[in-house]
């Protein structure tokens, strides 16, 4: 499996959650994977990508030999970056599962063109602090049928036994930067085409942070970002702290 990207646009290519070790290519599928898949023509691809975005759980498309074609919000936090910069990476370069032998079993069931539902358990070490994590990977086969080796979506479901989030008072390095570019008057859109984003993506992390800090408003994001240290009062235009 390789590591992938979500950013709201489908990647180029790559390869999902199959195939022996850390990121061994498998031949190129035919033609390119849409992440939308079933949902990839007319209005219905935006509505899919939409929803994505929205989902609170991490969730990646890969090809079926690990590529990431595009991951949500979510998936992108637990390395404290932006949807985009997964994509194109493999999902064995970001998780390490816990035995070869349940890659090895998924790897032969997309061979023989079988689909169905895969647990993969993973570990992981956390962008955002550094933590060791873990979690179990559900990999299921997707889009037309009459295609092979398929796209794969892969839901991940992190243990509640791992590190607590963050306090509320702390913010992810991508979080910092969306409060950075809107104290400097960014808009939500020009905010997401800088940091690789969706509209809704950026709106994901704002509420986030809303949630967590109870404050409502953009203004008053700000204000507490500089009140809680997340943003450096001496520097302008605004940056982290």
């Amino acid at each position: 499996m390789d590591n992938g990207t979500a950013d709201g646009t489908p990647g180029a290519g790559g390869g999902a959650g199959a195939g022996g070790g850390g990121g061994d290519k498998a031949p190129c599928e035919r033609g390119p994977v849409d992440p939308a898949g079933p949902y990839a023509d007319g209005p219905w691809r935006n509505y899919f990508l939409i929803l994505l975005d929205r989902i609170p759980t991490p969730i990646a498309v890969c090809r079926a030999h690990g590529e990431v074609l595009i991951a949500n919000p979510a998936m992108a936090e637990q390395w404290g970056t932006a949807p985009g910069a997964l994509r194109g990476r493999n999902l064995l370069d970001l998780f390490r599962p816990r035995a070869m032998a349940q890659i090895d079993r998924l790897t032969e069931a997309l061979r023989l063109g079988r689909r169905s539902r895969y647990p993969v358990e993973v570990c992981w070490r956390a962008g955002t602090d550094g933590a060791e994590r873990e979690g179990e990977l559900t990999i299921d086969p997707v889009g037309d049928p009459s295609v092979n080796p398929p796209a794969l979506l892969a839901l991940l479901r992190v243990r509640e036994s791992t590190p607590q989030p963050a306090p509320r008072g702390a913010a992810s390095p991508v979080e910092a930067r969306i409060l950075a570019l809107a104290a400097g008057g960014a808009t939500t859109a020009s905010i997401g085409t800088t940091l690789g984003l969706t509209v809704d993506g950026v709106n994901y992390h704002l509420t986030r942070l809303a949630r967590r800090w109870r404050v409502q408003g953009r203004t008053a994001l700000v204000a507490r970002a500089y009140v809680l240290g997340v943003l450096s009062p001496d520097s302008w235009p605004p940056a982290p702290a």
